[in-house]
């Protein structure tokens, strides 16, 4: 693909922030449309779908940060002469086109278009059907942001396609594709990984973990749990499980008191048998399966584990490898957990709600990725790109 100068990507960055402020009525109408046709049965989606002034807000904030970064593309990774007289150095080039699944969120058509294109890619945008109205408002000032600087729309274009066009879309695509996220639950993911012909990177199934030690401080704990369920049930980086050390100080009263504390707060909670011998009148867990189920709603499990290497088991064979965090004082105990679970973001002493580009200091994300390849974490503009090798010789022939 031709490169385009930094100058250029952030003059039609900055056109994008002047028509998002300008066009708010017709994105709040078009968004709508979306919201009168949407059925409230998925509370999660319905909010994740919502745009406002505030959202639009922060969706111009997002496209400045982005601008204000230093340009991701032709930086030197590094440089070598050889003994031959081959000057070979590495630097970092574009994907190419990529392409993004995803539902509900009107903001993603912000966030990853801003991201892809900065860092000088092509972008197919398939949003969900929920959000068709707003994503094709959000799209069109793209569109007029890229030919108010004489450039293609070919840069940002938005898919349209039911479930089984996208199929063929993934399997026969237009052009080559370099990069497929999809952001989404484990069906959606399977759909891509079974159809696409490149690399896909899978993104957003939370289902996080909390541990609390037998060294935890109680109370911080419970601030802490609160936040990361409650705060935002429709995010990826919620908590879904809580489990507790058998060794905890007052284990049985603390156990009451939380459980006590969730319902007031609205939370269901569901508990392993150890848990229903201290809670006869909670819910007990039928099914071991629900450890690896992310909720998205204000549900929960919760569970007694009798050891530090008994709660790392137990997250690395249920988690989606999103985020857990150990609540301890101890920092042998913290220091064991963070090295050992195998999630992408692992926490001491603090919400798993702090897995998030911008609360990172990654700025903008296209998504969390729970691959490990090619990056891990927050997709920020420095991880969409690649790299490539350049070599300069006077004409050397290898004997």
């Amino acid at each position: 693909m031709k490169l385009l100068s930094t100058t250029i990507k952030n003059n039609v960055l900055q056109s994008m922030e002047r028509l998002l402020d300008e066009n708010r009525t017709a994105i709040l109408k078009a968004n709508k449309q979306d919201l009168d046709q949407f059925d409230l049965e998925d509370q999660a989606m319905y909010d994740r779908l919502i745009v406002t002034n505030a959202k639009i807000d922060a969706m111009i904030t997002s496209i400045k940060e982005v601008r204000s970064q230093e340009d991701p593309v032709g930086q030197t990774i590094s440089s070598q002469k050889l003994e031959n007289g081959l000057d070979i150095t590495n630097k970092t080039a574009p994907f190419g086109t990529i392409m993004i699944i995803y539902e509900s969120r009107p903001d993603v058509t912000i966030e990853a278009a801003v991201l892809a294109f900065k860092a000088n890619n092509k972008i197919y945008l398939k949003g969900g059907k929920e959000a068709l109205h707003s994503n094709k408002a959000l799209t069109n000032l793209w569109h007029r942001a890229l030919e108010e600087n004489n450039l293609s729309t070919n840069y940002i274009q938005q898919l349209v396609l039911n479930r089984q066009e996208t199929q063929q879309f993934l399997m026969n695509p237009p052009e080559k594709l370099d990069l497929i996220v999809p952001r989404g639950g484990e069906r959606l993911i399977a759909f891509v990984k079974q159809h696409a012909n490149c690399a896909v990177l899978v993104s957003g199934r939370g289902n996080n973990f909390l541990f609390i030690d037998e060294d935890a401080n109680w109370e911080q704990s419970v601030q802490v749990i609160l936040n990361a369920k409650t705060a935002k049930i429709s995010a990826c980086n919620a908590l879904d499980k809580i489990l507790i050390s058998s060794n905890i100080e007052d284990y049985a009263h603390k156990l009451k008191d939380l459980y006590k504390l969730l319902s007031a707060n609205g939370v269901e909670t569901l508990v392993d048998s150890k848990v229903n011998e201290f809670l006869t009148e909670a819910d007990p867990i039928e099914d071991p399966k629900i450890w690896k189920e992310e909720f998205l709603a204000m549900k929960c499990c919760l569970g007694v584990v009798d050891s530090l290497n008994g709660a790392i088991e137990k997250i690395n064979h249920n988690s989606g490898g999103h985020s857990a965090t150990i609540m301890t004082k101890n920092k042998e105990n913290a220091l064991q957990f963070m090295e050992e679970v195998d999630c992408a973001a692992v926490y001491q002493n603090a919400s798993t709600r702090f897995t998030d580009g911008g609360q990172m200091g990654v700025g903008a994300e296209l998504a969390i990725s729970t691959d490990k390849l090619h990056h891990r974490g927050p997709l920020g503009l420095k991880q969409l790109v690649t790299n490539k090798y350049y070599i300069f010789g006077d004409g050397q022939i290898r004997a």
